[in-house]
């Protein structure tokens, strides 16, 4: 049996306006080459400056993560040739970054916990794009020059789960902190992942190799099941040594496999020394005090819900696993006599079940207010659960107003005890005979006369009013 053994490398795009060490604007899909100066373009001459918002929103990260903050931190070069970067190399921190030694906790669903060690968060410089285009390859600067953090990670996780519920906590951080918009389909939340395994007990790292730029956490879980197997193969066989070296491969997500890509470079290869054109990036007291007052994150605020809300540790994970979520339930509360349980349904069941496509909780046809204020209707009785699905659907088509869809509808709970008993009377009278199998013992007739009672009244009678009403009636 073999143990996972599962490193991740995640680059953040840093949601500043300008690049990392010019004033070229960072905005996404502008015409190819239009973002660009002498100095991302590596002009002669050029040099670059600092952008000082890249500093303050890694102190943000290294807050939250609860991380060292290297009051002063370095440049070095990282050289190597592709066609996207047009320098030869990339500028990054390699031997003193900002951030070190932080943590992440994980959260399994039966309610147990890991800590995942952060190694370091630094600061780089994005390289291009290049565009394959049948036979031509193209190559887009717009984003040389954009500033990441890339976040590394220890070799802690040991499942593609664990792996998976890392970067669905630390994505989440990011959004919560917005420092970066995380949108892993534009490519501003990249994830490397490096893979080996080793004999269950056995303490000692064999050949990682690793899998790049996998733009979704589903591709993520399948690409590390699929390394593992390949590896765990290999190791069967008796020909790991000869298959399993260090090398950098890509995800098939067509064919379900990892493809070797090349060969992975060691430090030595990339020829670091010291950036000659930056100096060192400080961070100052005043700079600590302002930056590190960083708003609620996830696990704090699901601790709130849970105490605040009497929630279930569940339903609050859920809520607060999203910044736009949490904003969402939290403004939905705002509605006086607003019950949680209420507002977690219609929510995380009712409304989230219907955003089909490219509707998301950002955009959806129902605001945060609305929603809030049919939980209310449901609460204070005026509409059963059931009449408040066809007032969302209807809300979801058209922008109406609550109450105004409640009356156009009919669905007004009739909860008059007078007019409940009336219509309780007829249902009595006219099944006497299940009145007498009732009263003899079959309590399972009950539901019957609700279910009558519900039919005659077309579902407006409130189901609370008619259940006291029968008991009372029926003995």
């Amino acid at each position: 049996m073999f143990e996972t053994v599962i490193g991740l490398e995640v680059h953040v795009q840093l949601n500043t306006k300008s690049k990392l060490f010019c004033s070229c604007p960072t905005s996404f899909n502008h015409k190819q080459n239009t973002n660009t100066c002498p100095t991302c373009l590596a002009l002669p001459g050029a040099l670059p400056v600092l952008n000082k918002e890249v500093v303050h929103k890694s102190i943000m990260l290294g807050t939250a993560i609860d991380a060292t903050i290297n009051k002063t931190s370095f440049f070095d070069r990282k050289s190597y040739f592709y066609p996207d970067s047009p320098s030869a190399y990339q500028i990054t921190q390699l031997y003193t970054p900002i951030v070190e030694h932080g943590k992440l906790q994980i959260d399994f669903e039966n309610a147990s916990h890991k800590i995942i060690r952060i190694n370091r968060a630094h600061i780089e410089a994005d390289a291009g794009k290049n565009i394959h285009d049948g036979d031509i390859s193209k190559v887009d600067l717009n984003r040389a020059g954009t500033p990441l953090l890339e976040i590394v990670s220890e070799p802690d996780m040991r499942s593609a789960e664990e792996a998976i519920l890392y970067l669905k906590k630390l994505h989440s951080i990011i959004r919560y902190l917005d420092i970066g918009d995380a949108n892993m389909q534009e490519g501003s939340f990249r994830v490397d992942v490096n893979v080996s395994i080793r004999p269950k007990g056995d303490e000692k790292l064999y050949t990682r190799v690793e899998v790049k730029n996998i733009n979704s956490f589903k591709f993520i879980q399948k690409a590390i099941e699929m390394e593992v197997a390949r590896q765990s193969e290999a190791w069967e066989d008796g020909v790991y040594e000869q298959e399993i070296f260090q090398e950098t491969r890509l995800f098939d997500e067509k064919n379900q496999e990892t493809r070797s890509m090349r060969g992975k470079e060691e430090a030595a290869d990339y020829r670091y020394f010291p950036e000659p054109d930056l100096l060192k990036a400080v961070v100052t007291d005043e700079m600590m005090a302002t930056y590190s007052q960083i708003p609620e994150l996830p696990d704090a605020k699901r601790e709130r819900f849970i105490k605040e809300y009497g929630m279930n540790e569940y339903n609050a994970g859920v809520i607060t696993g999203s910044v736009e979520m949490a904003h969402f339930f939290e403004t939905m509360m705002k509605e006086d006599g607003v019950t949680a349980k209420t507002a977690t349904s219609l929510l995380t069941v009712e409304l989230q079940g219907r955003l089909k496509g490219d509707m998301n909780i950002t955009n959806s046809p129902v605001d945060a207010e609305k929603l809030g204020h049919l939980a209310k209707r449901i609460d204070d009785k005026t509409i059963s659960n059931k009449a408040a699905k066809e007032v969302l659907d209807k809300l979801m088509q058209e922008n109406l107003d609550v109450d105004g869809v409640i009356d156009a509808l009919g669905l007004k709970q009739v909860s008059d005890s007078g007019a409940i008993e009336a219509i309780c009377d007829e249902i009595i009278a006219a099944n006497p005979d299940k009145v007498e199998q009732y009263q003899g013992g079959k309590d399972k007739l009950f539901g019957f006369f609700v279910g009558q009672v519900m039919k005659a009244s077309k579902g407006s009678a409130n189901p609370q009013a008619v259940n006291e009403v029968l008991k009372a009636k029926l003995g």
